[in-house]
């Protein structure tokens, strides 16, 4: 299960675990867009919902729904996430909530509805992402860092309980990441490409990341190799955040 599926680095997330042969529930607060990135995938067992994983209820039924259709989430990936350039001063409580609903509180409805079931089998997967901008912090996104700051230790937290019973929990933080999500904030700023171009040039590796950088980190968290690495956050940044 993907939430944010129908994203920029989930839809690449869900491409790859369908390649190394999983069935994938695409989950976006998009629905057509989630059913679209699911029937593109190989296979034809995948599904995609539409689903707000802010909305504590619907995300509990919605999610029972789905372990009931079509048998229990071994992998859960929360890639669901927004964000806005401001400046703190500027910003709203309403704002405020906005963000934290979804890049902390979606993680939260999503790992208490699909957690239990894990524990009772007693195996599991659950990777989200957060953002290197929790780990050293980042100008305008002052509210956004703090939530995924918030995501990186909840993590930690969850798998220090869960360990005992073979369930990881890790997080991977990409570095800037060339989606329409960023390209639509820089443009927000009146400054765009100019805006890019200063994210790169701080990048050692001298570009933005792609999601497919992203996504084979997300991959590898979940996969059987990956049984004995729990509690981990991942940069993914092209040398930004080595410290």
């Amino acid at each position: 299960m993907v939430t944010g599926g129908a994203g920029a680095i989930g839809a690449a997330v869900c491409a790859q675990l369908a390649d190394v042969g999983h069935t994938v529930v695409v989950v976006d607060l998009d629905a057509a867009n989630a059913r679209g990135v699911a029937s593109d995938l190989p296979g034809d067992s995948h599904v995609g919902i539409g689903l707000d994983v802010s909305d504590t209820d619907r995300v509990k039924s919605e999610l029972a729904a789905v372990e009931d259709e079509l048998g229990p989430v071994e992998v859960l990936v929360n890639v669901a996430g927004w964000d806005r350039f401001v400046a703190f001063v500027d910003s709203t409580p309403e704002f405020w909530d906005q963000i934290i609903d979804v890049n902390y509180r979606g993680t939260l409805n999503t790992v208490h509805a699909i957690l239990p079931g894990m524990i009772e089998r007693e195996r599991g997967r659950i990777v989200s992402v957060a953002s290197d901008a929790a780990r050293v912090g980042s100008s305008l996104e002052s509210i956004y860092a703090g939530a995924k700051g918030a995501v990186i230790s909840f993590s930690k937290s969850i798998a220090r309980e869960v360990a005992k019973h073979g369930i990881t929990v890790n997080v991977v933080c990409p570095g800037p990441t060339d989606t329409p999500l960023i390209r639509g904030m820089a443009d927000d700023l009146g400054s765009g490409e100019r805006f890019l171009e200063a994210l790169t040039r701080a990048i050692p590796m001298r570009r933005l990341a792609t999601p497919e950088d992203v996504a084979p980190a997300i991959v590898f968290l979940a996969s059987p190799g990956a049984a004995f690495i729990t509690g981990q956050t991942l940069s993914v940044s092209g040398g930004l955040t080595m410290a």
